[in-house]
């Protein structure tokens, strides 16, 4: 076994990232405005990165804000400001760790936001103080600080599951020795969209209003109509249609990527099987989900000329 590595000799040893921080900090933030209450159930996770490489050197911890204490400060920052959206509050927690810590060079804060919805009563009315879980979608932001540097805000959506039945083809792709799928006119669509996107600033952005309209364009462009839909003849044109009109609809976002993976449905092969009722269109289709493997097409759409993000 040779030498230990060290920083002598003709050798020199870079550390050329370091961060650390807390991870998974749940809360739960009620707000209560009379009768009416205001939930919102948060993941934080804090990352700081230090000017100096002491504690990774030589085990000098004197710089070091413990992941207890950013655990600490998710909270009493929370109790202190409340929480308005994911995106204002990773803000606030970033811009405390830079302005507290002189020694502090970036901060990175990530949340997801747990989606809650209020209960409707026998009439329809929301309830002011009861709230169902309705995971459609769950809501996500980052923010990355460094000192000297305005905020870089990002926002996304993980787990929209969505599906249609019809409307949807794959044709014309490479015919080769190695091909074994057939041609699709009429096929069932569905995925699992994940989206991310950076805002090109933070003065004047409204956080709430943008995420719903992303939301809203993504299930838009899939679906269409409601009585006939919208034809999709590959999932890339899909992806870019609906990352086209949401940077028309936003000009705060500089980008956005899509990821939407194949949720495959194959249809079960009932031909082995001579009983009454099962054969034909009138007994309609059953059809089992493969998750694995799956094909992913992903991309993104950015402003030309990119932004300094």
């Amino acid at each position: 076994m040779g030498p230990p590595l060290s920083d002598t000799g003709m050798e020199t040893l870079e550390i050329v990232a370091k961060d650390y921080g807390k991870a998974g900090v749940r809360l739960l933030h009620l707000a209560k405005y009379g009768a009416l209450h205001v939930i919102n159930e948060l993941e934080v996770s804090t990352s700081l990165t230090l000017n100096s490489e002491k504690d990774f050197r030589t085990g000098d911890n004197g710089d070091i804000i413990a992941t207890d204490t950013q655990k600490n400060t998710v909270y009493i920052l929370a109790k202190q400001g409340g929480i308005t959206t994911p995106e204002e509050f990773a803000l606030r927690l970033a811009n405390h760790f830079i302005k507290k810590y002189s020694w502090v060079v970036t901060a990175r804060i990530q949340v997801k936001q747990f989606p809650w919805r209020r209960i409707l009563d026998g009439a329809g009315e929301e309830h002011n103080h009861a709230f169902v879980s309705s995971p459609e979608s769950i809501r996500t932001c980052g923010v990355v600080l460094e000192r000297g540097n305005p905020p870089t805000v990002s926002a996304g959506i993980r787990d929209l599951q969505v599906i249609k039945t019809t409307q949807s083809a794959f044709t014309g792709f490479v015919n080769d020795e190695f091909r074994s799928l057939p041609d699709f006119a009429d096929r069932i669509f569905s995925t699992v969209v994940t989206a991310d996107w950076t805002y090109n600033g933070v003065e004047g952005v409204d956080y709430d209003s943008a995420y719903n309209i992303v939301l809203e364009t993504v299930l838009d462009v899939f679906a269409g109509p409601a009585d006939k839909g919208i034809f999709s003849p590959s999932v890339q044109l899909t992806q870019y249609q609906t990352q086209s009109m949401i940077l028309k609809k936003i000009p705060q976002i500089a980008e956005i990527t899509i990821l939407m993976p194949n949720k495959h449905y194959f249809p079960f092969d009932f031909t082995k099987f001579p009983i009454a009722g099962i054969q034909g269109p009138a007994s309609g289709q059953v059809l089992y989900p493969v998750d694995k493997p799956s094909g992913t097409i992903q991309s993104t759409v950015a402003r030309t000329p990119r932004s300094n993000l």
